[in-house]
């Protein structure tokens, strides 16, 4: 079975390339199927891992940022491929 973590932040004005370089320097243990990175508007931020796992497993999450470059605190969504 494979499961999908999304990870969505949105940075403090004129920050979201900080955000994205901090998302992308988290290493994840054991590293993900596979791992993509996502900008938008307003400094918002995603990360999409693929993981073979069932819906429940327990597996590495990207944590929170510093509280100092984001707006508010992490979106989380799980998924699993149908």
């Amino acid at each position: 079975m494979t499961v999908a973590l999304m990870w969505e932040a949105r940075a403090v004005e004129g920050r979201g390339e900080e955000l994205i370089d901090w998302a992308k320097g988290q290493v994840l243990e054991p590293e993900p199927v596979r791992r993509e990175t996502f900008r938008a508007p307003q400094d918002r931020v995603l990360v999409i891992t693929w993981w073979d796992a069932a819906y429940d497993a327990a597996v590495p999450e990207l944590p929170e940022p510093d509280a100092a470059l984001v707006t508010r605190a992490v979106h989380r969504w799980r998924f699993e491929a149908v």
